[in-house]
Order: structure tokens, then sequence, then C-alpha cells
């Protein structure tokens, strides 16, 4: 009887000290934690052998890893953010500058000649405007969810013909043309009508602003290129050419959103394909993907 009292005891005692130990550790454990909510970035650590508290000190040091990363990128895409803001509120106020300078000179202006010219400038500045305003919407919508898509089977030629028609004054204004070539007249691909219409124009409007003259426009396969010389000091980065509000030009000279790729790029994957960019010999070439195409009522073999 004794002897069981004995043990009774001892088992009393050593589960009165590991209870103290515990409530030391979780005492130490709560000071460290303390220390972090007020913005302190220390590793939680711990003296004991006890693998539950072991346990529970490590999964907390993830779980603070965890944040401190998402509070890190928050940070960066709020500064990115901001950047983009400042940027595209520079792009907008530029032509709206321009034509209030335009429509000042018009209104002092008796020569008739002249005043005309200042109101046709006046013109392609708000045009300018409108096109950026018109990409900010779109880009909202593409990347909001709410750009419902209605696959079908279309032949692409005469689409991007319409396309290049609706920008020949561009063209003009340029001095330039452009040329196409088909390796299949009646190249077909799977996809949305108006997201198709959109990436052709956004293609071909960022050749004519941020290219030197010129576009080829080649079909191979189930690939279509789109090819334009840029200006030397000005080369685009390929890697990031269809970044968000990405410009090759730091000046941001140029009148347009910096959208204009990032959609093409949102827009193609949405139908299923790809867009890509490469740059060789001074000619930036942007090819595009089609995941699904038909040739005489046959899916092609390449995909992308």
């Amino acid at each position: 009887m004794e002897i069981i009292l004995a043990v009774v005891c001892v088992l009393c005692l050593w589960l009165g000290f590991a209870w103290i130990r515990y409530r030391a550790e979780l005492g130490s454990l709560c000071r460290q934690l303390e220390e972090v909510a007020e913005g302190s970035h220390i590793e939680l650590t711990l003296n004991s052998r006890h693998k539950p508290l072991l346990a529970l000190c490590r999964m907390l040091n993830h779980v603070l890893q965890a944040r401190d990363r998402n509070h890190l990128q928050y940070e960066q895409a709020e500064k990115q953010l901001k950047q983009d803001i400042t940027g595209l509120a520079h792009d907008i106020r530029t032509p709206l500058t321009g034509a209030f300078g335009y429509v000042q000179l018009a209104q002092e202006c008796t020569d008739a000649e002249k005043r005309q010219h200042y109101l046709d400038a006046v013109e392609r500045r708000l045009r300018e405007l409108e096109d950026m305003l018109e990409e900010l919407f779109l880009y909202t919508k593409v990347t909001g969810g709410d750009f419902r898509l209605s696959p079908e089977s279309l032949q692409v030629l005469p689409l991007l013909g319409e396309c290049l028609l609706g920008l020949y004054a561009r063209f003009q204004e340029a001095g330039t043309a452009p040329a196409v070539s088909f390796e299949t007249e009646g190249f077909r691909v799977m996809a949305d009508q108006e997201a198709l219409r959109r990436v052709f124009l956004n293609l071909i409007t960022n050749a004519l602003v941020h290219g030197t003259g010129g576009i080829s426009i080649v079909q191979t396969g189930n690939l279509l290129t789109f090819e334009n010389p840029v200006p030397e000091g000005s080369l685009p980065d390929p890697e990031q050419l269809f970044d968000r509000f990405y410009k090759s030009d730091p000046a941001r000279r140029k009148g347009s959103s910096g959208l204009g790729l990032f959609i093409v790029r949102e827009l193609m994957r949405q139908m299923g394909g790809e867009a890509t960019a490469g740059l060789e010999g001074g000619l930036l070439r942007i090819t595009l993907c089609f995941s699904e195409e038909f040739q005489g009522g046959s899916p092609a073999r390449n995909q992308c």
C-alpha cells in the first residue's frame, strides 16, 4: 500500500513539474507572439522536447512566414498599381492637354486653313483619348470576367480584311500599307468574333503607333504572325511586352494606354490559344497560336 502511495505521489509531482514547464513554454510562446503582433519578424523558438509543442511552434512559424510573404506581395502590388495609375493619368492627360492647346489656337486663328489644321489636330488627340478609354474599359471587362465569349468557326481572312479596311485612314496618315500572305485563304479558327476582331485591331494599331512603317501579316498552319519594324531607340522587351501598362518608351510619348497587347494575350488565352512575341533584327514579331483550327472541315493536327 505504501509503495502504491509513493508511486502516486511521484506521478503527481512529475505531472506538476510537467504542467509548470508547459505553462512556462506556452508563456514564452505567447510573449514572442506579442512581439510579432507589434511588428517584429522574429522566428518563434522553444526550448522544449515536447513534440506537440514543437509541432505547434513550427506550424505557427509557417503561418507567420506565409503572412509576411503575402504582405510583401501586397505592398509590391500596391506600389506597382500606384505607378500604373500615375502612368495612365499621364497618358490620358497628354492628348487632352494637346487638344485644349489646339482648341485655343483655333479660337485665336483668323486663317481658315490654319484653323482647320488645328481642328484636325484636336480630332486626332481626342481619338487617341477615346482609344485609351476604350482599352481601359475593355481591360476591366476582360480581367473582371464580364467578357462573355461565344466560340464559333470563323474564316480569318475576311475578318482581318475588315479590320485593315477600318484603319485605312491610319495607314494613309502613316504613308504605308499592310502586306498580307495566307498559306490557306480559307483558314478558319474556333474563336469569338468580337474578341478576335479586338485582337486584330490591337495588333494592327500597335504596329501603326509604335512601329516605323509597314506591317506584315502571315498565316502558316495554325499560326498567324504580325511583324513590323520598330525604332532602335525604344526596342521593346519581348518578355514584358504583354505586361499590363508596359511601354518600351520610358517617356511615354506615344498615345496609348499600354493595355493593348495585355488584352491581346488575355483574349487569346480565354479562347484557348496563345500570343507570343519575339524581336529579331529590329523587327517585332507577334504570333497568335490558335488551339483549334479547321481546314476543309477537318481539325488541324498542329495545336498550341
